[in-house]
């Protein structure tokens, strides 16, 4: 399981310190932004986002649980959304991030993914309410895709 981990920018070690006490196994690496993180665990989705959302939190904003990590090309993007999509049954909408990366635009990535699922399995768009978010984060070269149900990504109130 990978996820995408932001903390406030210059608390990335405390996040790291954070993420190893909730989680105990995991490997976390910092990234080219400031607040960014990727931390790999071979937990479950489901268990890894229990241990965080019991865990008091002083440094972590947000957990965004990710699949899939590919080239950030927007063929392979495709190809790993529409491997991921099969399993939406409901309404679903796509929220894409874009960080270090000219080639992709945010709002391109989710009106053209979104019709791709959409023309691919017949399926419903819920822009405000949806079953389940197709999660797109590009960091530079690399871009982490993930279908998350309502819930499973997780924002901590954290103060300075």
């Amino acid at each position: 399981m990978l996820l995408l981990v932001t903390v406030h920018p210059g608390r990335e070690g405390d996040g790291i310190l954070e993420l190893e006490w909730a989680l105990e196994r995991v490997r976390v690496k910092g990234t080219d932004w400031r607040g960014v993180l990727l931390a790999e665990t071979p937990l479950s989705k489901e268990e890894a986002l229990e241990r965080l959302k019991n865990f008091e939190t002083q440094a972590i904003q947000r957990v965004v649980p990710l699949e899939m990590l590919v080239p950030a090309k927007l063929e392979e993007i495709e190809k790993a959304v529409l491997k991921l999509g099969r399993r939406i049954k409901g309404t679903f909408a796509v929220r894409a991030k874009v960080r270090g990366n000219k080639r992709l635009s945010q709002k391109k990535l989710e009106v053209e993914l979104g019709s791709l699922l959409v023309e691919r399995y017949d399926l419903k768009v819920n822009l405000s309410e949806p079953d389940y978010l197709v999660l797109v984060e590009v960091l530079g070269k690399k871009a982490g895709i993930g279908v998350v149900r309502r819930g499973e990504v997780l924002k901590f109130e954290v103060r300075d």
